[in-house]
């Protein structure tokens, strides 16, 4: 990092607010040439019994093209730790969130930043003004943090001729994050920093592309943390003739069914040993019989009606009219709907008024709604209050970068024009390009959004040698998709999180 002083001269800093350097790109518009935004200031943090003094930056890169036209200023929020010793060693983990054209405050303000929301760890947020308090389990004392957005989503704009286009697809949105991480690494001298990639949701199938891109950019990674993750995108639909996503799911019907009593033989006393007896079964019998179509056995499939309405919940009337397919939206409309509630798709503890009871799926879900306003509000106030951003740009949470091009280079097709995504191979190939290269992932149990098994099952075809498999680490939470709202989780998330870091960041000498 450089110098406070080299940056900007010091007699601007008198005319700043107290506490932060400001300058705000132009934007490019105009034909003018795009200057980089920057605001900083300093604060300090416990973290683990520790006082962790930090550098906040509100800052902007601005991306080009092959002619160094300025194509877009990518904004970002980066935490630098000043008393920890060498910086340019110094981990560093870029994060962000999903959608795609998701903004990263919920990571940011969940669990990433040195500041996090205080949430109901199930239930609605009371109106506002809502609690912000310091974040004890960032791993800021050990590693540095700059939260992402990519173009079009927070602060992040096109720029010059550019549009939304040039950014907004599969490899394209790669492409610039590749450039992002390029410019910054030269822009802050942490080119031999050990780094970490973290995405959520979308995020992941992000990771996985951007990791490839930076190793054609000769970037390798100490690790790629993947969080509420999806990679092939088939395990997710529920096509006609189709039978994946039906299968990878059930595991989760039968969680969700656990945790809400709704279980015929009541709740199992061995949670874990619960959900590998119904992953075992619904990759065997429950496979099988989908498999067999209208050539199934009746006695076989009348075993597996019942062994389902056991394991779910649902009623066997239901599950006959559904010919034993249930698709994620109609299990959250169905497994309270005598009790006139809807589970939620992100995080199935969360239940809201289920609204018309003929509707077969639900109309909003219960957890975005309990949060989000807190989440937007107390980012905003956040930026501009405590770390100074005084720009005229309004944030974007989300919405902004679309129509998505789900079209990948080399001629596959993505989730809304062909064959789903499916981007294991990326990851396989990733691994194989860099033997060294671990992988975390994290998942909630609750989620239904990115249900956990689907993408345990997913990294299982990835044709991996047995060394390479054992780069992916796995660590499950009693949580839905977003774990870190849980507070009662989040020294778990901070244990795990920095383990991975700490293993993964020491320098070894290639035997």
């Amino acid at each position: 990092m450089k110098p406070l002083s080299l940056i900007t001269p010091v007699l601007a800093l008198a005319l700043m607010p107290a506490g932060a350097l400001a300058q705000e790109g132009s934007g490019g518009g105009n034909g003018t040439e795009p200057e980089p935004s920057r605001w900083e200031s300093n604060h300090s943090i416990v973290v683990d019994g520790e006082t962790v003094e930090y550098r906040a930056v509100v800052g902007s890169v601005i991306l080009r093209d092959n002619e160094e036209n300025a194509t877009g200023e990518l904004f970002y929020t980066g935490y630098f730790r000043t008393n920890g010793g060498d910086p340019s060693t110094r981990p560093i983990i870029f994060a962000y969130n999903g959608g795609p054209g998701s903004a990263s405050f919920w990571l940011h303000m969940g669990i990433m930043g040195p500041r996090r929301v205080v949430t109901p760890n199930v239930g609605q947020q009371a109106p506002p003004p809502y609690p912000l308090v310091d974040n004890g389990h960032t791993v800021l004392d050990i590693a540095d943090v700059v939260m992402v957005d990519p173009i079009g989503t927070g602060f992040s704009r096109p720029a010059g001729d550019a549009d939304g286009t040039d950014f907004w697809g599969m490899d394209e949105d790669a492409a610039s994050l590749t450039q992002f991480i390029r410019r910054f690494l030269s822009e802050n001298d942490r080119w031999n920093a050990p780094r970490y990639i973290l995405g959520e949701s979308y995020g992941t199938t992000r990771s996985v592309l951007l990791a490839r891109h930076l190793q054609g950019a000769n970037i390798d990674l100490n690790g790629i943390v993947l969080v509420s993750a999806v990679i092939d995108f088939n395990t997710l639909q529920f096509p006609p003739a189709s039978h994946i996503g039906f299968i990878t799911n059930l595991p989760s019907y039968a969680v969700v069914a656990e945790y809400h009593d709704r279980l015929p033989g009541g709740r199992p006393d061995d949670l874990q040993a619960f959900m590998k007896e119904v992953e075992a079964w619904a990759l065997t019998d429950y496979a099988q019989t989908l498999l067999a179509g209208t050539t199934v056995d009746p006695a076989q499939r009348a075993r597996v009606l019942r062994q389902m309405h056991e394991y779910t919940g649902l009623s066997m009337d239901f599950l006959e009219r559904a010919d034993l397919r249930v698709s994620a939206p109609e299990f959250e409309k169905e497994l309270l709907r005598d009790e006139g509630l809807t589970v939620a798709r992100l995080d199935a503890r969360f239940t809201g008024p289920t609204g018309d009871l003929l509707e077969t799926t639900p109309g909003h879900d219960a957890q975005s709604s309990a949060i989000s306003s807190a989440y937007t509000s107390l980012f905003n106030t956040y930026v501009r209050e405590e770390l100074g951003y005084d720009g005229d740009r309004e944030y974007w949470p989300s919405g902004m970068a679309r129509p998505w091009n789900w079209e990948r280079q080399g001629g596959r097709r993505g989730p809304f024009g062909g064959s789903a995504l499916n981007v294991g191979p990326d990851l396989a190939e990733a691994l194989e390009r860099n033997p060294r290269l671990e992988v975390l992932l994290i998942n909630g149990i609750y989620d239904l959004a990115t249900p956990y098994f689907p993408i345990v099952w997913s990294l299982e075809q990835l044709g991996l040698a047995p060394d390479l498999r054992d780069n992916i680490t796995r660590d499950d939470f009693a949580a839905g998709h977003m774990m870190y709202v849980e507070e009662s989780l989040l020294p778990q998330w901070r244990e795990t999180l920095a383990t991975f870091i700490t293993r993964t960041s020491v320098p070894a000498l290639v035997p």
